[in-house]
C-alpha cells in the first residue's frame, strides 16, 4: 500500500514539475503599438506600472523591424496601422478585443472596462476605429518612441537586438 502510495507521490511530483516548467517557459504576450501615438505610449506605461504577470508583457514598436513582421503578418500596414495588436498564447487580438485583452492581462483599473464586452463587436470596433483614425489629431503624435527606463528594457523588443 505505501508502495503505491510513493509512486503515486512521485508521479503526481514528476507532473507537476513538468505543469511549472511549462508555465515558466510561456512566450511572454506581446503589445504591437504606435510608438509615435500618444495613447499608445501612455499604455505602455500603464502596462508598466499595473502589470504584474508572469511573464509580464513584452512591448514592440510596429515601426521597428519586428513589429514590422509581426504586423505584415496580421494584414496591418506599419506605416498607417489602424489598430494595435496584442498577441497572447500564439492568439493575435485587434481592436476592441486587444484593449480588453492587454488591459485584463494587466490589471490595474482598466481592468473594468470588461463590463463594455456586451456591447456587440461590430459597434465597439467602429468606436474603436473612429478613435484610432483620430489619434493624432485628438492626442497628438509624438516626435520619437517612448524610450523606457534602463531597468524595463528588457521588456522591449528592440532592433538592436
Amino acid at each position: 500500500m505505501f508502495e503505491v502510495a510513493i509512486c503515486d507521490l512521485k508521479r503526481f511530483k514528476q507532473t507537476f514539475t513538468n505543469l511549472t516548467s511549462k508555465l515558466s517557459h510561456q512566450t511572454p504576450p506581446i503589445y504591437v503599438y504606435d510608438g509615435e501615438c500618444v495613447i499608445c505610449s501612455r499604455t505602455v506605461r500603464y502596462v508598466f506600472k499595473h502589470d504584474k504577470s508572469d511573464p509580464p508583457i513584452h512591448f514592440v514598436a510596429i515601426k521597428s523591424s519586428k513589429g514590422r513582421e509581426i504586423a505584415s503578418r496580421h494584414g496591418i500596414d506599419p506605416d498607417a496601422p489602424k489598430t494595435f495588436i496584442y498577441i497572447e498564447n500564439d492568439k493575435a487580438f485587434f481592436s476592441s478585443d486587444a484593449a480588453f485583452a492587454l488591459f485584463n492581462r494587466a490589471g490595474g483599473p482598466a481592468r473594468h472596462l470588461q463590463v463594455f464586452r456586451f456591447i456587440p463587436q461590430k459597434i465597439r470596433d467602429w468606436l474603436y476605429s473612429i478613435v484610432a483614425s483620430n489619434r493624432y489629431s485628438l492626442f497628438g503624435k509624438l516626435d520619437k518612441c517612448y524610450l523606457p527606463p534602463e531597468e524595463l528594457r528588457n521588456r522591449f523588443v528592440l532592433d538592436d537586438e
